[in-house]
């Protein structure tokens, strides 16, 4: 008789998921850097918009999660 045990195996290692979760949450910090800068009026323009942090530092910091969950799926835990 066979028994009908399945082995369930996941597809990354715990040290994958963890850098996975990382880069996640370093692309949610780029978009929460990115919020904001408007103004409340439509017909009043704020130059807030365009200044340092939602131009460049966001945009890189979201740009650094990607690479991080990249590394996260390509990282092969089994290799030294």
């Amino acid at each position: 008789m066979k028994n009908n045990e399945q082995n369930h195996e996941f597809l990354f290692e715990k040290v994958n998921y963890t850098i996975l979760l990382i880069g996640i949450g370093v692309i949610v910090l780029g978009f929460i850097l990115m919020s904001g800068g408007g103004s409340d009026d439509p017909k009043v323009f704020s130059e807030a918009i365009f200044d340092f942090r939602r131009i460049r530092l966001a945009p890189t910091t979201v740009l650094i999660g990607f690479g991080i969950t990249v590394y996260a799926i390509l990282k092969n835990p089994k290799k030294a």
